[in-house]
């Protein structure tokens, strides 16, 4: 019989392959992966300086155990060059072909580049454990970073570096923080929580070019001001990695696209995690990837399910402000109630009486499980 094939070891393909073994211990599995295949949990990423870890310590077991662990064959650095939906088969880049009985997509999401002029050598992004290892090797002690993008993983990794003791600059073509997240308050009380933990913000300007004396970058602004870095942290976002998707003619938008059961458009090929667009929705965090895991194991062990996604709430890393939203629905018809006490801002996105979404922050984040409860399913 031939195997699961899951391409990718990240939290999508690893809780896929632990919830399929809690169904079934025999059923051939294998992973391939284009880095080292180490598991660890990417949240971390955004508080290894805090909790001063390396790349070696955020890594919880390494490939070789966790082949053990899931009694399935694991292929590192190992990319898949093209996938064949008529024959079942993917094309390694060495050239061997594999043949699968069902193909699971957890490619995850890729850093958005924005085009720097100059000398870019030392603009970093970090989106797994191989570009935390690389950032903090780079990294002198007490570093000047500049931080490209006011978005969550801008807003967490600028906290997190001040509390490793580097010195932050956070640049950002938006009027606020989290702009896509947060209302205009809440936003208010998060940059203000991180100026006073250290923090610099350059809003409504842009990096227009980066130049390396040696010693330091010169990062220059739009706005005219020029900024001095050790590194230039890329944090402007993520995109779903669609592109081996389109190459074999699967259906994407901005994720691959999927029905509620995770199957793309073709039936043996399903897609969850960061990659995937399910039932319209590409959400990038760990709640729902768990709930596709569980549901995804249960169909590909012969009983097909549909994955639900109750109320989401995202916990955002800053701890200097302590922020939960759950965002409304995109289009949703309401307004935003806000009630604000300093930095503690409970703000409810309502439509009527019915509640739609929020956003706490401070001490206001302990009334999450109650509201919570008010908010209607996402699928």
């Amino acid at each position: 019989m031939d195997p699961v094939i899951i391409l990718g070891t990240g939290l999508a393909g690893y809780n896929l392959g632990k919830e399929l073994r809690k169904l079934d211990q025999t059923l051939p599995l294998t992973f391939i992966t284009a880095d080292d295949g180490r598991n660890y949990s990417k949240p971390m990423l955004s508080t290894g300086f805090t909790k001063a870890k390396t790349a070696d310590e955020l890594a919880m077991q390494d490939a070789a155990t966790m082949a053990r662990q899931l009694n399935a064959e694991i292929l590192t650095q190992t990319e898949v060059s093209a996938i064949n939906p008529q024959e079942k088969q993917v094309t390694l880049n060495n050239g061997q072909h594999l043949s699968y009985s069902k193909l699971v997509l957890a490619l995850g999401a890729a850093p958005i580049q924005i085009p720097l002029e100059g000398d870019t050598d030392k603009v970093l992004s970090v989106n797994d454990l191989e570009d935390y290892s690389r950032f903090r090797e780079q990294l002198p002690e007490q570093a000047r970073v500049v931080i490209l993008g006011a978005g969550l993983i801008g807003c967490e990794f600028a906290n997190d570096l001040g509390n490793g003791g580097h010195h932050v600059e956070v640049v950002a073509n938006c009027d606020q923080v989290m702009p896509t997240l947060l209302p205009q308050k809440a936003a208010a009380a998060v940059q203000q929580a991180l100026t006073e933990h250290g923090t610099t913000f350059h809003l409504q300007t842009s990096i227009t070019a980066i130049s390396d004396n040696d010693q330091a970058l010169t990062v220059q602004l739009e706005n005219g001001k020029s900024l001095t870095a050790d590194l230039v942290l890329s944090a402007v976002g993520l995109r779903p990695r669609t592109a081996l998707a389109e190459a074999a003619g699967l259906s994407t938008n901005l994720g691959i696209t999927t029905d509620n059961t995770l199957q793309t458009s073709h039936p043996d090929i399903y897609a969850l995690g960061d990659c995937a667009e399910v039932e319209g929705l590409n959400l990038q965090y760990v709640m729902p990837l768990m709930s596709c895991a569980r549901a995804l194991a249960k169909t590909l062990t012969g009983v097909e399910t549909t994955v639900s996604y109750g109320p989401m709430p995202v916990m955002i890393k800053t701890p200097v402000c302590p922020v939960v939203v759950s965002p409304p629905a995109a289009g949703s018809q309401g307004e935003w109630i806000i009630d604000s006490d300093g930095l503690n801002i409970k703000a409810l996105f309502q439509q009527g009486e019915q509640l739609l979404g929020y956003a706490l922050t401070g001490n206001k984040v302990a009334e999450k499980q109650q509201l919570t409860r008010q908010l209607p399913a996402l699928i």
